[in-house]
């Protein structure tokens, strides 16, 4: 079944064309990758065919009660509302209750003696009964919890910018849809959390479309893909590696059709120049051919950019870090931490979100200092840092003098001079794009004019922080590229395990309470090891678990619960009421004290340890439980 359709839509900005005449449709269970570099006009082509801008001409029809949900980059916010409120926005009927009962609930968190607002309460859990409202409840709090959002009362306003974007990605997730729209549904998330947003989307039946410069989740999701290019629309088939497959016969069919023209153009021209005239039809007819030949160039893509490599020498000595710590709020994000960075080193930075992978880079950097340890930098250092914000942009500036500012000209290294307009060319900023203000340039835009600043400095030793974020996927392979070619050392946090795999030679992995471990080899050797160690301590635990079994059995052939197990089977039910009743006053307090940040964190962190310890005594609760009825079964 056809759920939406484009015909002949067109959208300019000014001068500047996005696409123009271009038709697209999906059907049911198609899941469509959209793709092409920064600026094409990709979020834009997303937002026209949903209605959330309308086309210059065209037209669009959806199939009758489209149900469509939409994410955006810059997702709209109420910052007083609670992460469930936020998430439960919309106008589905079962939404509509779950809001209702969560906009009452908190309500009656301030005034719990309310006898209207707790008769209210009760009438709404019979209604979240008979719409089975719970389970969407319940999913939505595994959808946070998988994307790390554990505090379900807190505000929206209090939480971070990834924060913000990973619980607007939950609230896309969980609403009802037969279609889904994502834009850059990777950004903020770690590779854990990926993983399980690709298994997720895979099992999902509706239909999806997505921007995503991800290599590895358009090639284990999409199943077509289609490209902006030069305002025109161009599809294929299949994943990400079937696109990368087809649109090379595709250009070699191109280059081939644009030679043969050239070849008949060069024919015609010389019969021009050979003087006949245009007495005759037949000689008339062939001078319009010539000129209508003339003006059927064929446009092949050239969205390949090239960086020459600029770097400035290096000595022996790069940076040095001696057991550093650093901790904040009393939590130790790095700790006893040492390395001795080498001119050959290729490092990927991974771990959780808020893990300190970017504080790694700042105390690296000598931006941020450490709490003990010490941190030695190499005279003849010179470092490039591409951070996440690129706070330092003025964006009154042009786009040329943006790059002046850094240098005039780049010496590549076989001395060649290159100057700053022609390197802003082959980041696929054109002469009259040069003179542009940077606000008016896209998101992506700006982080690959950002990147093109960072690399006109000529470093030798980089620091990139998330660098795939926004930077479309052309743009990624010629810095894969470039750093192939670079002869210093790279360190990169990065969520992206394609990007990872292609540059990596070592893996620093963050792993909690401050430790830092590294592995050898790329993303995909460090989580075959990790999968190694894992499957290895699953081992031992059930060789362990086999020896204590039979121990068991010597001992008694019948089970029994010894003094202790009895104790605790007896009791353990009242001691989760009591850890469920704390976790609801915990929740209680964190509602009351929204602008107190200091009192926020201390209940935040007891909220948590009280999680831990639920889960601890619900998975113990099953064991006796489960030894009960063997009891039970035996008597």
């Amino acid at each position: 079944m056809n759920l939406l359709s484009a015909e002949n839509i067109s959208k300019s900005f000014g001068e500047k064309i996005l696409f123009k005449n271009i038709s697209f449709g999906i059907n049911e269970g198609e899941k469509v990758g959209v793709i092409g570099i920064n600026g094409t006009g990709k979020s834009t082509f997303l937002k026209v065919l949903i209605g959330i801008e309308p086309p210059d001409s065209g037209t669009i029809s959806t199939a009758n009660g489209l149900r469509i949900e939409y994410l955006s980059q810059n997702p709209f916010f109420e910052d007083d509302a609670t992460i469930l409120q936020q998430i439960f926005s919309g106008n589905n009927p079962v939404i509509e209750l779950i809001k209702e009962y969560e906009d009452t609930l908190d309500k009656l968190s301030n005034d719990q003696e309310d006898k209207d607002l707790q008769e209210k309460l009760l009438k709404l859990n019979q209604k979240m009964d008979a719409a089975d409202a719970w389970t969407m409840e319940s999913e939505a709090k595994m959808i946070l919890t998988k994307l790390g959002i554990t505090s379900f009362a807190a505000k929206v306003g209090t939480l971070s910018g990834g924060q913000r974007k990973r619980v607007a990605l939950a609230g896309a997730l969980i609403r009802p849809s037969d279609l889904l729209v994502l834009d850059e549904p990777t950004n903020h998330i770690d590779n854990e959390t990926i993983l399980w947003l690709e298994d997720y989307l895979n099992k999902r039946k509706g239909a999806l479309i997505m921007i995503t410069h991800d290599r590895y989740f358009l090639d284990r999701i999409a199943n077509r893909i289609i490209e902006l290019d030069l305002g025109q629309l161009y599809e294929y088939k299949g994943n990400y590696s079937d696109f990368l497959e087809a649109k090379t016969l595709r250009q070699e069919q191109l280059k081939t059709m644009e030679e043969k023209r050239q070849s008949l153009l060069k024919k015609e021209l010389e019969w021009i120049r050979s003087g006949v005239k245009a007495r005759g039809t037949k000689q008339k007819a062939r001078i319009d051919r010539f000129e209508k030949l003339k003006d059927q160039k064929i446009n092949i893509s050239s969205d390949k950019m090239e960086i020459s490599v600029g770097i400035s020498r290096l000595g022996k000595k790069i940076i040095e870090v001696e057991k550093i710590s650093k901790s904040f709020e009393e939590k130790y994000y790095i700790k006893d931490f040492s390395y001795i960075l080498l001119k050959e080193d290729r490092i990927g930075i991974v771990g959780p979100n808020g893990s300190g992978k970017s504080t790694l880079l700042n105390i690296m950097a000598g931006i941020l200092e450490p709490d003990s340890g010490k941190v030695e930098i190499g005279e003849t250092v010179k470092i490039g840092y591409y951070t996440q914000e690129n706070k330092e942009m003025d964006e009154s500036l042009r786009v040329i003098d943006y790059i002046r500012e850094e240098a005039e000209y780049i010496t590549t290294g076989d001395g060649t001079k290159i100057s700053a307009s022609q390197m802003l060319e082959r980041f696929l900023f054109p002469s009259h794009l040069q003179w542009t203000p940077i606000s008016k340039l896209s998101g992506g835009e700006k982080r690959r004019l950002y990147l093109l600043r960072i690399l006109m400095g000529a470093p030798n030793v980089l620091l990139l922080d998330e660098p795939t974020n926004d930077l479309d996927l052309q743009t990624l392979e010629i810095l894969e590229e470039y750093l192939d070619e670079f002869s210093g050392p790279v360190l990169t946090v990065s969520h992206d395990r394609y990007f990872l795999d292609k540059i990596a030679e070592k893996i620093f992995a963050f792993e909690g309470e401050g430790a830092i471990k590294s592995y050898p080899g790329n993303y995909e050797d460090y989580q075959s090891r990790i999968k190694s160690k894992k499957t290895e301590e699953k081992n031992n635990s059930s060789v362990k678990d086999e020896k204590r079994d039979t121990r068991i059995k010597r001992n008694d052939s019948k089970p029994k619960f010894t003094y202790r197990e009895k104790q605790e089977y007896e009791n353990i039910e009242s001691w989760i009421e009591e850890v469920e009743n704390e976790l609801k006053a915990i929740e209680d307090q964190i509602n009351h004290a929204q602008s107190d940040y200091v009192l926020l964190q201390e209940l935040a962190k007891k909220q948590k340890e009280l999680e831990t310890r639920l889960e601890e005594l619900m998975e113990r609760w099953e064991y006796l439980s489960e030894l009960a009825e063997k009891i039970n079964a035996s008597n």
